[in-house]
C-alpha cells in the first residue's frame, strides 16, 4: 500500500513540475493542481495508511487514524480550488487581453498592440 502511494505521489509530482514548464497557462494551471494533489496525498498519507480505523481514540480501541492531516487536507483542498479559480480568471483576463496565453510573452517586432517604445 506504501508502495502504490508513494508511487502516486511521484507520479503526480513528476507531471506537475512537467507541466508547470510549459509555455501556455492552460497547462502551467494543470501543473499546479496536480502538484497541489501530490501534496494532498502526501498530507492525508502522512497520517498512518490503516483502513478501517476510527479518527477518534475511543474506549476499546488501539489503532486509530491521526485526524489532524485529514482536516488539513480538507483545508488545503478548499484553500486550493479557490486559488485555482483565481489563476484561471487571471490567466483567463491575459488571454482576453493580449489574445496570447503565452507565459513568458515576448514582444515581437511586428507587434501592433500598442506596448511601450
Amino acid at each position: 500500500m506504501e508502495l502504490l502511494v508513494s508511487s502516486a505521489i511521484g507520479v503526480l509530482t513528476a507531471g506537475g513540475i512537467y507541466l508547470m514548464l510549459r509555455l501556455r497557462t492552460f497547462p502551467v494551471i494543470l501543473g499546479i493542481s496536480l502538484l497541489t494533489y501530490a501534496v494532498n496525498v502526501f498530507l492525508f498519507a502522512s497520517g498512518r495508511l490503516t483502513v478501517g480505523a476510527p479518527p477518534i481514540l475511543r474506549d476499546g480501541v488501539e489503532v486509530y487514524t491521526d485526524p489532524l492531516p485529514q482536516a488539513l487536507v480538507l483545508t488545503a483542498i478548499v484553500i486550493s480550488f479557490g486559488m485555482t479559480a483565481v489563476v484561471v480568471m487571471i490567466g483567463l483576463g491575459a488571454y482576453l487581453g493580449s489574445n496570447d496565453d503565452h507565459v513568458d510573452d515576448q514582444p515581437t517586432s511586428d507587434d501592433t498592440s500598442g506596448g511601450a517604445a
